[in-house]
Formats: C-alpha cells, structure tokens, sequence
C-alpha cells in the first residue's frame, strides 16, 4: 500500500464510527489464510452461504466455489453480512477445466487440499494434522465430492459417523472441521498461521472502501485537495 492510500484510508476513519474501526482490527489480527474451504457444484445455495457465514465466524478469509451445473448466489439472510468481509473465488466450468484451476491456484499457494468423503483410504478428522496450509473441499448435498475431486486431491479425510444418517449438513460438517483444526492450531505454534501486514493493509482499504457510502466521491475530492497542497 502506497503513503497515498494510507493517507486516504485515515481521511476515511472519519466515515467510520471508532467502535467499528476497532472491532475491524480485531478481526484483522485474528484473520488467516492458513485454512480455506473450497465448494463443490452445491446444489442449494443457502447452503454455500451459510458455509461462508462459518468460515467468517472461525476468521478464515478466503472461500472458493467451483460452479459446475450449479451456480452461485449469494444469500444475505443466511450470511448475516459476511460475503462483505471475506474473499469468494469462483471458478467456472464452462471449459471443464474449473477443478484443475482450482486446485492449480490454491498448490502454487501452497495449500495440500483433502476432499470430505468417507470413501475407502479415508482418513478420521483426528488424524488431520494442520501441519501445512490446508483446502477442505466439500461436494454438493446429494453425491459429495465428484470423482474428480477424488481423483486430484491430496487425501481423504471424514467425520466418524455414529448414527444411521450418511453424513452431517455442509455447514455443519464445515463447523466441526474448522473447530478442530483450530484448535490443534492454538495448541501449537504454527508460522504464518496470521494475516501479513500486507495483506491486513489490503482488506483494510477494500472494507473501508466498502463501509463508506460513496466512497468514489470521497476519494475524487480528497486526491483534488492533495493535488492542491
């Protein structure tokens, strides 16, 4: 971030109550890209939202969606506001090659992706060690992940089921893996594990940027006072 910005991230506090600013840097140093989730054709897309809504709440910023027959929309009743504060990646199937993107994009960040499935070769949740950065992916409600998946992840990992039910609802199964994996993190000590003050200083001007109503015009007339100082 330029001195230009940041000057203009200041000129904007005054837009923004302190309480929110506050609770805003907050959230920053707490916010990780260590975990991330990755969802798969979901067929119900007040599904998706509430999983976008857990992985706000446990400080994940980044989620990806790969669109296959099913597209994504946001809901705003089940996100309760969360898609301002996050990062949604969206990859396309129209080419056939949205899986590969994916999963191309998220190893050259350095991510061992694990698909959500009970298949054989299956790893149990307690076995997940978050010794690297990690991508679960979750398939859509009716078949889970695709063979596709299954064929280009890293692992299998599952939730020990107990029940006669198959498996847990997306945002559910999401809640528990995240729970988890955070709390091996925290009994640990993990490098990196936090955002750089890189990208706190990113967020920082795209939530301000979001916050205050008409930003552009604020912005227009701030750089023509700078112009005349």
């Amino acid at each position: 971030m330029d001195a230009i910005e940041k000057e203009f991230l200041a000129y904007l506090c005054d837009f923004i109550t302190p309480h929110k600013i506050a609770l805003m840097e907050e959230v920053l140093n707490k916010r990780t890209r260590y975990f991330t989730v990755v969802l798969e054709n979901i067929y119900k897309p007040h599904n998706a939202s509430a999983v976008l809504r857990t992985a706000d709440c446990f400080g994940l910023q980044d989620i990806h969606v790969i669109e296959k027959e099913n597209s994504y929309k946001i809901n705003p009743y089940v996100t309760r506001g969360a898609s301002q504060w996050v990062d949604l990646f969206k990859y396309s199937n129209e080419d056939g090659n949205a899986v590969s993107e994916c999963f191309n994009q998220l190893r050259r960040n350095g991510y061992r992706i694990m698909a959500t499935s009970p298949k054989a070769g299956s790893i149990s949740i307690h076995e997940l060690k978050p010794d690297q950065k990690l991508a679960l992916v979750f398939g859509n409600e009716h078949e889970g992940v695709s063979q596709e998946i299954l064929d280009q992840a890293d692992g299998l990992v599952h939730i020990p089921m107990y029940g006669f039910t198959e498996s847990f609802n997306i945002s559910v199964a999401a809640s528990i893996f995240l729970f988890d994996l955070l709390r091996k993190v925290q009994s640990g000590d993990t490098p990196d594990f936090y955002l750089s003050e890189e990208e706190k200083d990113t967020l920082r001007s795209k939530w301000y940027r979001g916050l205050v109503k008409q930003v552009r015009i604020h912005e227009k007339e701030f750089l023509k006072k700078k112009a005349q100082t």
